[in-house]
C-alpha cells in the first residue's frame, strides 16, 4: 500500500518536474524569438493606443475654404460662427469660382461655402436668399455630422448678428448643400476603391514576406547564394511575378466594383494602372524588407501584420482621416496606403490628374525606393 503510494507520489512530482521544464524551455524560446516577443506586446498596445487617440468617428476641425462674392457683416458672421465650432477649420480663401472647385477636388478643402453677392440686402428683404455649401461627399461619415449641423449653426450667427434673441424666427434663407462626387451619399462609391488598396496591401506583404524566408527554411538559401547573381537582381527576381498577380487581383476588384455595384470611373483607367502598379511594386518591396528581416515565417508573417494594422486605421479607410490628431495624420503620411486612397477615390470618383495627384505619386515611389535600399543592404548582410 505505501509502494503504491510513493509511486504516485514520484509520478506526481515527474509530471510537475517534466511541465515545470517544458515551461522554462517556452519562456527561453520566446526570449531569443523577440519579434514574436515584441508583437505580443506591440499590437495590443498599438491598438490600445490607436482607438483611444487617434480614431475619431466624429471627426472635427474638417478643412475649409470660403468664396465671398460680397463683404458684409452677414458673411463675417456666419463665418466666425463656423470658425468657433469644432467641425470646420477653414484654411484659405478662393477668389473665384474656379479656384474654389478646384481646391474641392484635389482635397485641399473638404468643404467650401460660397456666400453670393447680395446676399444680405435679400435676407433684409426678406427674399429668401441662397447660402452655397459644397461638400466632398467621397467620405460620406466625415460630412454627415458637420452638414447636418450647418443649419442651426448659420441660423444661429444671423440671430445673433441681428441682435434678436435666440428663441426669435429663425431669418428666412435657404442653404443649398452640394454633395459632390457622391451626392446620394452612396457607401459603396468610398468602401470599393478602399477595398483595392487594403486587399492589395495585405496579399503582397505577405507574398514577399515568406519570400526570403522560405528559402531558408527549406534549405534552398545556400544554393541561392552559391548562384552568380546580385542581391538586386535575386529581388527583382522574387518581386515582379508577384506584381503580375496583383495588377490581376487589382482588375478583379475595380472590374467587380465597376459591374456589380456600379462605382464608376470617372478617370483615366490607363492612369489608375500605372498607379497601382506602382503602389503594388511599393508594398511588395515593404514585405520584401520584412523578409530579410524575419527568421522565419512566422515572423514574417508578424512583422507584415503590424504594418498592416496602422495603414488600415490610420489611412482613412476605415475613419476620416481630417478627423484625426495631428500627430496621427502624420503617421499616416507616412503609410503608403494613405496615398493609394486619394489616388483611387480621385481618379474613379473625382476624374482627378496626374498633375493633382503629384504628391502622392511620389510618395509612393519614395517609400518604394526606400524599401529596395533596405532590402538590397539587408540581403548583402545574409551573402557576407
Amino acid at each position: 500500500m505505501n509502494g503504491g503510494r510513493a509511486g504516485a507520489g514520484e509520478r506526481d512530482g515527474g509530471f510537475l518536474r517534466r511541465t515545470w521544464a517544458m515551461l522554462v524551455k517556452e519562456l527561453l524560446q520566446l526570449r531569443r524569438d523577440r519579434i514574436t516577443f515584441a508583437t505580443m506586446i506591440l499590437i495590443p498596445l498599438m491598438q490600445l493606443l490607436l482607438f483611444g487617440y487617434a480614431i475619431n468617428t466624429n471627426p472635427r476641425n474638417l478643412p475649409a475654404i470660403v468664396l465671398m462674392q460680397e463683404e458684409s457683416d452677414v458673411g463675417r458672421a456666419i463665418l466666425t460662427a463656423m470658425r468657433n465650432t469644432a467641425y470646420f477649420s477653414f484654411v484659405r480663401q478662393a477668389r473665384t469660382e474656379a479656384e474654389f472647385d478646384r481646391l474641392i477636388a484635389d482635397g485641399t478643402a473638404q468643404f467650401g461655402v460660397e456666400i453670393p453677392a447680395n446676399f444680405e440686402r435679400a435676407l433684409r428683404r426678406g427674399e429668401r436668399p441662397a447660402l452655397l455649401v459644397a461638400a466632398d461627399a467621397t467620405d460620406p461619415v466625415a460630412t454627415g455630422s458637420a452638414l447636418a449641423a450647418l443649419n442651426g449653426l448659420v441660423r444661429t450667427a444671423l440671430r445673433r448678428e441681428r441682435g434678436l434673441p435666440d428663441e426669435a424666427p429663425p431669418a428666412s434663407f435657404e442653404i443649398r448643400t452640394h454633395a459632390r462626387y457622391n451626392p446620394a451619399a452612396v457607401t459603396q462609391l468610398n468602401i470599393v476603391p478602399g477595398l483595392l488598396g487594403i486587399i492589395l496591401t495585405m496579399t503582397m506583404l505577405i507574398f514577399t514576406a515568406l519570400s526570403v524566408t522560405r528559402e531558408r527554411e527549406r534549405g534552398t538559401m545556400e544554393s541561392l547564394l552559391a548562384m552568380p547573381i546580385r542581391p538586386v537582381e535575386i529581388m527583382l527576381g522574387k518581386i515582379l511575378p508577384y506584381v503580375g498577380v496583383g495588377f490581376i487581383q487589382a482588375a478583379i476588384i475595380v472590374g467587380a466594383g465597376t459591374l456589380v455595384f456600379g462605382v464608376p470611373i470617372v478617370g483615366n483607367l490607363a492612369l489608375l494602372a500605372a498607379l497601382s502598379t506602382l503602389f503594388i511594386a511599393t508594398n511588395l518591396s515593404i514585405g520584401y524588407t520584412f523578409s530579410t528581416v524575419a527568421q522565419n515565417q512566422l515572423q514574417a508573417v508578424q512583422m507584415a501584420f503590424m504594418f498592416f494594422l496602422p495603414n488600415i486605421l490610420l489611412s482613412g479607410f476605415m475613419f476620416p482621416f481630417a478627423g484625426m490628431p495631428r500627430w496621427a495624420q502624420w503617421i499616416g503620411e507616412v503609410l503608403p496606403l494613405t496615398h493609394y486612397l486619394r489616388i483611387t477615390r480621385g481618379i474613379m470618383l473625382k476624374g482627378t490628374d496626374l498633375a493633382t495627384l503629384q504628391y502622392d505619386t511620389l510618395m509612393l515611389a519614395a517609400a518604394m525606393l526606400v524599401a529596395m535600399t533596405i532590402a538590397v543592404l539587408r540581403f548583402r548582410q545574409t551573402l557576407d
